[in-house]
């Protein structure tokens, strides 16, 4: 029972292990679903602690456009300090006391930035600060520009095949409407005749039949004989 016991736990030990490794891997190699987008922009508000500093890192893709900047909400003199670290280790935007600061980098080499925010000259009251950071990648935009363009087209085209397919439903709708109606014009004038024919008819059938009998009447009449005869008186 106690080795079974141990059999279990070294099994429940390795896959732990395994796992562990898993997500190091998986989270050192994939990443956020917003780094490929062509646009990223992020608002913070954030507060620092009197003392403090605390730096902020974001991805930006080689060849987009790299903005970052703070403006001090309230706190204290209403200031703090800010510097921006590029992903090679240079401090390309040095550290300034100031109420509100920026940095842009047109044409970035790509890799992680650093931004930071120093409250360590404030040694009493804490800082809150808005932070605003945005990564635009203005090749996508082209991209997606021309995809859209093209979408443009196939849609063009789509509208045109469906604007065709109209046109012919409308012609054959017509064709249809024009039909129906000579068909309903032909069996009303087949009704029409047909009625006219047996009116006719009915009227030349009792007309023979008129005439018949007074043909018949009157040649009775023209062969029947009188009785002439006198009476003999006494």
């Amino acid at each position: 029972m106690a080795r079974q016991t141990w059999h279990m736990f070294t099994l429940i030990t390795i896959i732990f292990t395994i796992l562990s490794l898993a997500g190091d891997v998986f989270s050192s190699t994939a990443a956020p679903w917003y780094e490929n987008l062509p646009a990223v922009t992020m608002d913070y508000k954030v507060h620092i602690d009197a003392g403090k500093e605390d730096c902020y890192y974001q991805f930006v893709q080689p060849g987009a456009t790299f903005y970052a900047s703070y403006q001090v909400l309230k706190g204290g003199d209403g200031m703090c300090g800010f510097a921006v670290r590029h992903p090679n280790g240079q401090i390309v935007h040095p550290y300034e006391w100031r109420q509100s600061a920026e940095y842009a980098d047109q044409t970035s080499s790509g890799g992680y930035y650093a931004v930071c925010l120093d409250n360590q000259f404030s040694r009493f009251a804490g800082k809150l600060v808005n932070l605003y950071l945005s990564v635009i990648r203005y090749d996508m935009w082209e991209k997606y520009a021309k995809e859209v363009e093209e979408l443009d087209m196939n849609i063009k085209n789509f509208t045109n095949s469906i604007q065709f397919v109209e046109r012919n439903i409308n012609d054959i709708l017509q064709f249809q409407y024009h039909s129906r109606a000579k068909e309903s014009r032909d069996y009303n004038l087949l009704v029409d005749n047909n009625t006219y024919v047996l009116r006719w008819s009915l009227l030349q059938i009792i007309a023979v039949a008129a005439t018949g009998t007074l043909q018949v009447y009157f040649l009775r009449k023209l062969f029947e004989v009188k009785d002439n005869s006198s009476k003999t008186r006494i």
